[in-house]
């Protein structure tokens, strides 16, 4: 929780400051009682208080007040709200190395689940391209909001030979841009991009990664990255066992250098929740959100049980 005006805390000091003098009320009210030798005349002088009931009046009223004093510094929690702009281009490693099967039922199929699953997690008026690379890349679906399209091709991806990790991010960042410029709309009012990268192998094609990464730096267009696979994969190719591990520094540092983030997955079930979690951070935003009407209504409410058990207990406000 935080306080949108929160120099309206000062005016608590007030507050403490009639606890204080309360406080100090009450000592004093003791000393005379305690110097006043004839106690069964004192009995019969001073009315019957409450007891202890009278400072649990006072408490309620206290805290009545120091509720009241808060909502004027206008406290404000932080909610979740779906973003209504951004675009967001998923591009997936469609080499042959997804056919490893140390990932149940395998790395592709796998892939397949987590894309779609990534395709709902995003709010609706995202738009959502589709980048499939291998030896070369490919747009496969141009950003879009239609999430039917993304979802049937993503069903409808074939497996080819080589990876190409740093053509992928410029055939991002070219999809990103070419649909920028179809929105006619001045640079700073473009929403904001982003690319989400899955690889499970180390880039054999191509331009450089650091290439893609100085184009993606001067588009400043974050790139997230996703390792995906275990360092025990293995391909048969020709009756032949191929190793086929994953190049985590290489997307690690894509990410590090892009203002990306990087995550490892080394199962179905871990591939999901990276992509849960990036829509969350890629779909979503956080925003303050006003809860001063409940400090008011707590503290009338507090203030009102200070007054009403005052008045039963003591036949008096305080």
């Amino acid at each position: 929780m935080t306080f949108q005006a929160p120099w309206w805390l000062l005016a608590l000091l007030a507050v403490l400051a009639v606890v204080a003098l309360y406080v100090v009320l009450q000592l004093r009210r003791a000393r005379y009682a305690a110097r006043f030798t004839n106690v069964a005349l004192l009995g019969s002088l001073l009315p019957k208080r409450a007891g202890w009931r009278r400072h649990v009046a006072f408490g309620a009223l206290a805290l009545g007040l120091a509720a009241l004093v808060a909502s004027l510094a206008v406290p404000s929690t932080e909610v979740r709200v779906p973003r209504e702009r951004a675009t967001v281009v998923m591009a997936v490693d469609v080499s042959l190395s997804m056919r490893a099967t140390d990932i149940e039922p395998d790395r592709f199929s796998a892939m397949q689940t987590a894309a779609k699953e990534f395709v709902k997690v995003l709010p609706a008026r995202i738009n959502l391209g589709l980048v499939s690379f291998a030896g070369s890349a490919t747009t496969v679906v141009s950003p879009t909001t239609d999430r039917a399209s993304v979802t049937t091709a993503i069903d409808n991806l074939q497996l080819a030979e080589s990876t190409a990790i740093g053509d992928a991010i410029f055939t991002s960042l070219t999809a990103i841009q070419n649909f920028q410029s179809s929105l006619d709309a001045p640079v700073e009012d473009l929403p904001p991009a982003r690319i989400v990268l899955l690889s499970d192998g180390y880039s054999t094609v191509g331009r450089e990664a650091t290439q893609a990464v100085d184009a993606a730096n001067g588009v400043q267009v974050p790139v997230s990255t996703i390792a995906f696979g275990t360092d025990y994969g293995t391909l048969d190719l020709d009756g032949e066992t191929v190793p086929v591990p994953v190049d985590r520094a290489t997307l690690k540092q894509i990410a590090d250098d892009t203002g990306g983030s990087y995550s490892e997955a080394a199962s179905a079930a871990e591939l999901s929740q990276v992509y849960e979690d990036l829509g969350s951070q890629i779909g979503y935003t956080t925003e303050p959100k006003d809860i001063s009407p409940w400090f008011v209504r707590g503290g009338l409410l507090f203030a009102f049980l200070g007054v009403v058990a005052s008045l039963l207990w003591t036949n008096r406000l305080l």
